[in-house]
């Protein structure tokens, strides 16, 4: 039986160099184009506006589309939106032939349990996350009857933040078809007054261009309009397909005749901060640079070209020094030198030289780096009106060294002590990005991802210039004692040159005569104090015109910035301040229905008679690993089962595997073992065997820990897969001591670019596919396919675990006599190909994917005459191991092949990198 699943509403993220803007057009059709003048498969898009307001940098943007069936039977028409990463939905509404649907903005937890009760009962719901490297994507697809007209419209806003000396506002247009009305109208209102206003597209040609556009400012108006006609649309003159396919882009700047700007309405005030002209102070930089092997080729030379291009445009008053870092750390210069030509020309020799090497030993590099800051600030090497920068680049986890998330946090938090700001730049998808974000956040600092593009140099030296020329240090922005509640954040350790501090707050007294802002900072020269004084009648009365954009835009900012730097700060929070920070969040995104991660927009729309229930969401940018094009993200993906037991599939439970589309092929697993493969596997007390590749013998040791443990056996950044195990007790064992024996209870396989994951216990298998789950039990023969993933349960034997070409896991059951008065059932976990996994997979067993090399010498009788002792040299350890046998049940479970082992003691100390309790994850998931 087909059951039919709609893609619903989209909204996700992804960071990179942050830039504000418009949404993309916002209208996709699903088939072919069959009639010319815009009507595709018959479906007519007339009308397509995207109406913008900005007042005072705030920008309250409105994305109408609006649609009629013409064919003579029902459509589905799918509305698409691209918006800046930066902004917060605000609301949505469909309208069928006159009848509205709108979006309610609810806190997440009860959002997803609507969603839930949805899918329990049967009627169409989903949950899909796309991305973009600027933007995020808003998607929502209905049904539409024949002879009706559709309106979709949204509205989102955002705060834009002003970059190298400018405002930018962009869109993504693309509106696949010709559109009989397209319009683009931009109306921006900024008391300073408005210095420069320019528009450009990349999809039309200066000639076109010129007739479809126009843009004007005058004083503290400008004004921004793009229409196109149907013929301006064509790609061709008698083309019924759209040239809209490509880059729309507003930049504006304001007239800066003071430092300062405040502007107060209605209680709430806002208050920019750009002073021009002061000179630049001069910078200690260090470049903390990832040189591990996973950085090898373009990832490298574009690192090489990058560095060159960023020396060109130093200053001879800066310091600097190049840390790379890969399993140690390389330094250029023992301490910071002078950017002189001289030292300048050697250090280009030095980047150009800079080639991959081993692992990634994050915790190492910036600490030498914050070292040698420190130590030329202590040792007065550096100027006393300068100011010191650390910048690290990587592109993976930290796998070597002291790899703790939470302890590098630490150390490198203690080394810095608040003197100067980290920058981490996270290359490409394949790195703990919630880490760098903590840990850049807490030491004054932000992350951005470099995306590995054609253009990834130019990104990083986009980022370079963005922090090339501070102009002060230590900000603080004071104002009058007892006269201001809820003040966002008014304390910065550096202003850059082209940006803008813009903080925001309440009045305590509405009719107070007077508003003063003192802000002091630290500049090259000289301590400066800039003052703004306001007087609050002639603040009333230049304000008033403003009143034609919208309503009470400046609470709304407050809102909006109050909200923002409250989710960054949770980042880094814990305990109680966590739950406070959130709770306060929270009721500031329901207050002003603003879709913010701790809040949903839940849309119910018609669909076939009955309610389909969407929610758009806003994750966090470190919820996003992949490497995977946007058209692989499904709101379901097409599986195939087949039963081959006792287990029905003609009467589905809700949810089920069995319930999903029957389509495609079979994929059974092939396994690409051979005899010289090596093998990997988990099993017993727990027991790790490890055949080392281009060896004729294996290493194995245990690892003691008390039941309830959870430990991380492979992680793989870069294939997305991650498998951990639990371990659980003899019978009446418990969690506060190991005692007797212990096993492996659970065991947990996610695939995070495919949304999959598959929890494994002695009694059943829960497979889960995005929010879909279904539970099979060891009573089960099944196959489960999708396009790059087998699974297949053998009645109480084992069952297969299948990625792609390559990736194989086999999870063994291992049975005991029900009355046994002690043991319990346990699981056993084979590695039996993974020649696809990356070189950067880690974790108890996934660590030795990759070829090393040991030396067993001195054999000697050991304590027990059985089983001998000898010396074993590995990774620069000098151990004693013991001979020793352990079992292989891929084959058999009941009895198994006994295999020879040189036993590594102490919970393989030596032989695995840190210590096993590097090891200890919190959870399965």
């Amino acid at each position: 039986m087909m059951t039919m699943w709609w893609p619903c509403l989209v909204l996700a993220l992804l960071s990179g160099l942050e830039t504000s803007g418009f949404p993309r057009s916002p209208f996709r059709l699903l088939g072919k184009r069959s009639l010319p003048e815009g009507v595709v498969d018959g479906i007519e898009v007339y009308s397509t506006k995207i109406s913008c307001k900005v007042t005072s940098r705030f920008a309250h943007n409105v994305v109408t589309t609006r649609a009629v069936n013409r064919a003579d039977t029902a459509k589905e028409v799918s509305f698409d939106v691209e918006l800046p990463k930066t902004a917060f939905i605000t609301n949505f509404t469909l309208t069928i032939d006159g009848v509205t649907y709108p979006g309610n903005v609810k806190e997440k937890e009860v959002a997803q349990k609507q969603y839930e009760k949805a899918v329990s009962q049967g009627k169409t719901a989903g949950l899909v996350k796309a991305s973009g490297r600027k933007l995020e994507k808003f998607t929502v697809s209905v049904n539409v009857a024949a002879g009706s007209k559709v309106t979709f419209e949204l509205t989102y806003e955002e705060l834009l933040k002003r970059n190298k000396g400018k405002y930018e506002m962009f869109l993504k247009v693309q509106p696949k078809q010709l559109v009989r009305h397209f319009e683009i109208d931009a109306h921006i209102f900024e008391p300073q007054g408005i210095s420069m206003l320019d528009a450009e597209a990349s999809f039309i040609t200066n000639d076109l261009l010129g007739s479809a556009l126009t843009k004007s400012f005058s004083g503290k108006k400008g004004h921004v309009s793009f229409k196109p006609s149907l013929d301006q649309q064509r790609s061709c003159p008698t083309c019924t397909d759209s040239l809209l396919n490509g880059d729309f882009t507003i930049v504006y700047d304001v007239n800066r005749e003071s430092p300062g700007n405040v502007q107060i309405v209605n209680g709430y005030f806002v208050h920019f901060f750009a002073p021009q002209g002061l000179p630049v102070v001069p910078k200690n930089i260090v470049f903390v640079i990832d040189v591990s092997g996973s950085m090898s080729g373009r990832k490298i030379q574009q690192t090489r070209e990058a560095l060159l291009k960023i020396m060109d445009d130093m200053k001879e008053d800066d310091y600097l020094n190049f840390i790379l870092f890969s399993t140690g750390v390389t330094t250029w210069k023992d301490h910071l030198v002078q950017a002189t030509p001289a030292n300048l020309e050697e250090a280009r020799a030095f980047v150009k030289n800079i080639r991959d090497q081993s692992m990634t030993n994050i915790n190492d590099g910036l600490l030498r780096g914050i070292e040698m800051l420190n130590k030329a600030r202590e040792d007065h090497l550096v100027p006393e009106r300068s100011t010191s920068i650390v910048i690290m680049l990587t592109d993976g986890d930290a796998n070597s060294g002291e790899s703790r998330p939470e302890k590098i946090q630490e150390n490198v938090r203690n080394a810095i002590g608040g003197k100067f700001p980290l920058y981490n730049l996270g290359f490409g998808h394949n790195m703990n990005y919630n880490f760098l974000e903590n840990l850049a956040l807490e030491n004054h600092g932000f992350a951005r991802r470099i995306y590995e593009d054609s253009d990834a140099n130019l990104q990083l030296q986009g980022f370079y210039e963005e922090v090339a020329n501070p102009l002060l240090t230590n900000v603080e922005v004071e104002y009058p004692e007892n006269a201001i509640l809820d003040l966002t954040r008014n304390s910065y350790p550096h202003f850059y040159d082209g940006s803008e501090i813009v903080i925001a707050g309440r009045l305590v007294d509405r009719n107070m005569d007077n508003f003063r802002a003192d802000v002091k900072g630290h500049g090259a020269l000289n301590d400066l104090t800039f003052t703004e004084e306001v007087d609050m009648k002639e603040m009333d009365a230049a304000l008033k015109e403003q009143g034609y954009i919208f309503g009470d835009y400046i609470e709304r900012l407050w809102a909006y910035l109050t909200i923002e730097q409250l989710l960054e700060k949770r980042k880094n929070a814990h305990g109680d301040e966590k739950e406070n920070i959130t709770a306060e969040a929270l009721e500031l995104s329901l207050k002003y229905h603003f879709v913010t991660p701790l809040t949903s927009m839940v849309v119910t729309k018609p669909e076939d008679n009955e309610d389909q229930t969407s929610i758009a969401d806003k994750p966090g940018e470190g919820e996003h690993r992949e490497r995977r094009p946007e058209s692989r993200i499904l709101p379901l993906r097409p599986w195939t089962l087949e039963s081959h037991d006792t287990r029905t599939t003609n009467s589905p439970e809700k949810g089920s595997w069995a319930s999903l589309p029957m389509l495609g092929s079979m994929a059974y697993l092939t396994s690409h073992q051979s005899s010289q493969t090596p093998y990997y596997y988990v099993d017993g007390d727990p027991h790790f065997i490890i055949q080392v590749p281009g060896k004729n013998d294996t290493i194995c040791f245990n690892i003691d820990e008390k039941p309830g443990t959870v430990l991380r056996l492979i992680q793989d950044p870069v294939t997305g897969i991650t498998v951990t195990g639990q371990i659980i007790g003899d019978k009446g064992s418990n969690t506060s001591s190991r005692t007797g024996k212990t096993y492996f209870g659970k065991l947990g396989i996610t695939n995070a670019w495919m949304d999959f994951r598959v929890e494994v216990t002695t009694e059943k298998i829960i497979l889960g596919n995005g929010d879909a789950l279904s539970t099979f039990s060891w009573l089960d023969t099944v196959t489960v396919t999708q396009t790059g993933l087998s699974v297949i349960i053998n009645r109480k034997k084992n069952m297969v675990v299948s990625f792609g070409d390559g990736i194989s896991f086999v999870i063994v059951l291992h049975q005991v006599w029900k009355k046994h008065p002690v043991h319990q059932d346990f699981l056993g976990f084979y590695v039996v190909d993974s020649h696809r996994m990356s070189a950067q997979t880690h974790g108890l067993l996934g660590q030795f994917f990759q070829p090393f090399d040991f030396e067993v010498f001195d054999i000697r009788p050991g304590s027990d005459p059985m089983k001998p002792d000898a010396t074993m040299v590995v990774k620069s350890h000098q151990l004693t191991v013991t001979r020793g046998s352990q079992k292989d049940y891929r084959k058999d479970a009941s009895v198994g092949t006994k295999v020879i082992c040189w036993f590594v003691h102490n919970n393989g100390e030596g032989l695995i990198d840190g210590v096993h309790t590097d090891y200890i994850v919190p959870s399965l998931f």
